[in-house]
């Protein structure tokens, strides 16, 4: 049985030593598609599905773990492993919130990887031996903290996803260009932002995307 895997990460070298990982190994893992965004993804899943999607965390236009909520929207059946640089709680946890059921850090080795594709192929979960010490200390159970990130929760898709364009640095303008919006539009959205998450300076806006795994690091 052949497991088709899509790559999505926006840098091309990752990318390429995934899909080097797979042909030097010679295994059952064939790389269908490739993308470097969110959306390039989404679009890509509905005309030709795949097995895995390996997706990074942190990519522009939309973030993985954005992206990996909408995948499992449109399909439930969806198995999705989050690449990542980060080794830190906050991010594993976001990630199995997020419905992933693999988290791979970028520093694996090769048979990480390989092993991470197969084990959730097979319906297991894989956690990258850098971040499993935090499955003994029970994140799989009741969220620690959970209050803290509450406020993110009331944030709608369309919010999110200008949140995610202000921290990057788009103006107002350039914004609304992108999303096909009225800059007015634009603006009530960003105020209903800094509304519900009580924040009103633009750098803590910036600070909080950061903090949540919304905005490019």
């Amino acid at each position: 049985m052949i497991i088709r895997v899509i790559l999505a990460d926006d840098h091309p070298v990752v990318r390429d030593g995934i899909k080097s990982i797979v042909d030097r190994r010679g295994t059952n893992i064939e790389i269908i598609g490739e993308v470097s965004n969110g959306k390039e993804l989404l679009e890509m899943a509905k005309e030709n599905p795949a097995d895995v999607y390996v997706i990074d965390i942190t990519m522009p236009i939309l973030n993985g773990l954005e992206t990996t909520k909408r995948l499992i929207k449109m399909e439930p059946r969806s198995k999705v492993i989050i690449l990542s640089i980060h080794d830190s709680r906050i991010f594993v946890e976001k990630a199995l919130e997020s419905g992933a059921k693999g988290y791979v850090l970028k520093e694996d080795t090769t048979e990480d990887v390989i092993h991470a594709i197969q084990e959730v192929y097979s319906g297991r979960f894989f956690l990258s031996p850098g971040v499993s010490k935090f499955v003994v200390h029970g994140f799989l159970g009741k969220i620690h903290g959970y209050k803290r990130y509450k406020k993110i929760v009331n944030i709608t898709k369309r919010e999110r996803e200008i949140l995610q364009l202000i921290a990057e640095g788009f103006t107002n303008k350039e914004i609304a260009s992108k999303l096909k919006r009225s800059l007015n539009t634009v603006h009530v959205h960003r105020n209903n932002i800094m509304q519900k998450l009580d924040i009103h300076k633009q750098a803590d806006l910036i600070r909080f995307a950061i903090k949540e795994g919304i905005s490019k690091l």
